[in-house]
């Protein structure tokens, strides 16, 4: 279920985190209100102590850029304004960008289900499930995400939050725990809505928390590898939202599966945009993203030919069902973006990496769309 991300995106690259203290354990964490007693010494982070009766305000770094985005910085991307109020730094963190993929898929399981009906009580349902997958879990997978890649953002985006100091560890840590216990939480709400005699999307959402953990987070740490980190980016924003939404309304079935898990592997296309532009922190700190592994030029390749490879293929399973007409609007979808990867991807992923994304995913993610619908008749 989009719950990780569900994890976890449009997503910055990771790194080691040998050179700074040890790293943040998941299931030992102490409760956030034991955290917020005490700072531990982090020497990217540069937030000012304080007398813990005292309110710390975020600072902006010194050496900030003059000039930023308010709007690339509500949503958490390049280019952000720097900022000192907290709640606008909070908000950053979650990467509100990365928020629609998750809705989306919600979107396409309640459809794919058959059994979604425009009454409020069903509205209201798919609301509650897209916080979840949203705000909540995608938001927590992205501050995990962030905060054990804060000694790689110190490499490449060194006015992010954390590294600059514009927002304390401690502060960090809570909104990780907050945003978590929230998703689960919702999750659990879900099942007893739906009357569940299985706790379905709260296991979906814990087990997507838990793949966005050891995603970001050592020893594990799987973004550390390209093949393995990427598919499970692809799977966490693509196939367990959508099985949310199907289990909240229906069941889930074999073909569904089948489906899921194929556009999982152009969710690990999609991942890739997004490590050309870390490749000199990648290099530098020994990850192993498809860029570094192959080049640019192969890492290029390898990007398109998943994605497109797979939207055919799954046009192609279409067809093979009798579903011509919604095969054909899946093949009318995947045109457009295979022009948009030469007008800009291929030219050059990281100066049009977000042009790019912006003007190609809209396709992918009507293409899931159709695809949904065509499962439900």
């Amino acid at each position: 279920m989009a719950t990780s991300h569900f994890l976890a995106a449009a997503a910055a690259t990771s790194s080691s985190s040998a050179a700074f203290r040890p790293p943040l354990r998941f299931l030992s964490l102490p409760p956030p209100s034991l955290t917020l007693s005490r700072r531990r010494p982090f020497p990217v982070v540069r937030a000012a102590d304080a007398d813990a009766k005292e309110t710390t305000k975020p600072k902006v770094p010194e050496n900030a850029p003059a000039a930023g985005s308010s709007f690339n910085q509500l949503l958490g991307i390049k280019g952000a304004k720097q900022e000192d109020n907290i709640w606008k730094i909070r908000l950053q963190l979650t990467k509100p960008v990365t928020w629609p993929p998750l809705v989306w898929g919600v979107l396409c399981g309640a459809a794919a289900s058959g059994n979604f009906h425009w009454t409020v009580e069903d509205v209201a349902k798919s609301i509650v499930c897209m916080l979840m997958s949203g705000p909540c879990l995608t938001g927590y997978t992205q501050t995990i995400n962030d905060w054990y890649d804060r000694d790689i953002d110190a490499i490449n985006e060194p006015y992010r939050p954390i590294p600059s100091g514009a927002i304390s560890e401690n502060e960090v840590i809570t909104q990780i725990w907050v945003l978590l216990l929230a998703g689960l939480g919702l999750g659990a709400l879900l099942d007893v809505w739906a009357g569940h005699d299985f706790p379905i999307i709260f296991y979906l959402a814990l087990g997507g928390s838990l793949l966005s953990y050891i995603y970001s987070a050592p020893p594990l740490k799987l973004k550390q590898n390209g093949w393995i980190g990427n598919f499970a980016l692809g799977a966490s924003y693509i196939g367990l939202p959508w099985w949310a939404g199907q289990a909240l309304f229906g069941t889930l079935t074999p073909d569904i599966v089948v489906l899921t898990t194929l556009y999982s592997i152009a969710g690990l296309g999609i991942a890739i945009v997004n490590d050309f532009k870390s490749i000199e922190g990648d290099r530098t700190l020994g990850l192993q993203s498809l860029p570094v592994a192959f080049g640019m030029e192969t890492a290029k390749w390898i990007c398109v030919g998943a994605i497109d490879i797979t939207q055919l293929s799954v046009a192609a399973y279409l067809l093979s069902t009798g579903k011509l007409y919604y095969a054909l609007a899946l093949v009318g979808l995947t045109i457009p973006q295979v022009i948009l990867q030469f007008q800009y991807f291929l030219k050059d992923p990281v100066k049009y990496d977000v042009k790019y994304q912006a003007s190609a995913q809209p396709f992918f993610v009507f293409g899931l769309l159709v695809t949904a619908l065509a499962t439900s008749h």
